[in-house]
């Protein structure tokens, strides 16, 4: 194989020089990350089913404004979505994913949960957009006591929801230890 390649290379630089086939290949390679990087703005609309569809960014929900009336609690209020639901008989919806067996959504959820702590704790502040790693980052700076434990749980989520590996229920314990920490760290 290295001597047929060998002689392909030998024909090539005999009719076109080094110099030109390095500056044809640069341009060659620029062309493609220009194409590669506007595609589906070229793409003509009259071909539909070769168009990519373009992921629009939702728009953020209007803060609700609290009603003066309401007397004040002990506990800052946190936003009622998905990630503070509690379930009829007082298990989180952490706990209801790991009943379900449903594992890596239950630790995505202790981790939302530990991270709306923080942020009722007034330790980060809410920013659309971060990662766990800069979260965890930002926290450790205001609280170093969270630093270990938050950056534990956050490889733990990071290994099994983008690394697409299994979890088990001992990961879940372990992530709900962790969370534990955190919680306490942050008060």
């Amino acid at each position: 194989m290295t001597r047929a390649w060998d002689e392909l290379a030998a024909a090539v630089f005999d009719v076109v020089p080094p110099g030109v086939l390095l500056l044809l290949s640069l341009l060659a390679a620029g062309v493609i990350a220009a194409l590669w990087y506007w595609f589906p703005a070229w793409v003509p609309r009259r071909l539909p089913r070769w168009r990519l569809r373009r992921r629009r960014r939702k728009k953020p929900a209007a803060p609700v404004q609290a009603a003066e009336t309401a007397p004040p609690t002990s506990t800052p209020a946190r936003p009622a979505d998905e990630t503070t639901v509690v379930v009829r008989d007082g298990m989180s919806l952490a706990d209801r994913y790991a009943a379900e067996g449903r594992y890596a959504e239950a630790i995505r959820q202790r981790l939302r949960d530990a991270v709306g702590d923080l942020v009722a704790a007034r330790v980060v502040a809410p920013q659309p957009g971060w990662t766990a790693a800069e979260l965890a980052a930002v926290a450790a700076t205001q609280r170093p006591g969270v630093a270990g434990p938050l950056g534990e749980a956050t490889e733990l989520f990071s290994e099994i929801w983008y690394g697409d590996r299994p979890a088990h229920r001992d990961h879940d314990e372990h992530m709900r230890a962790l969370t534990a920490q955190v919680r306490a760290g942050a008060r």
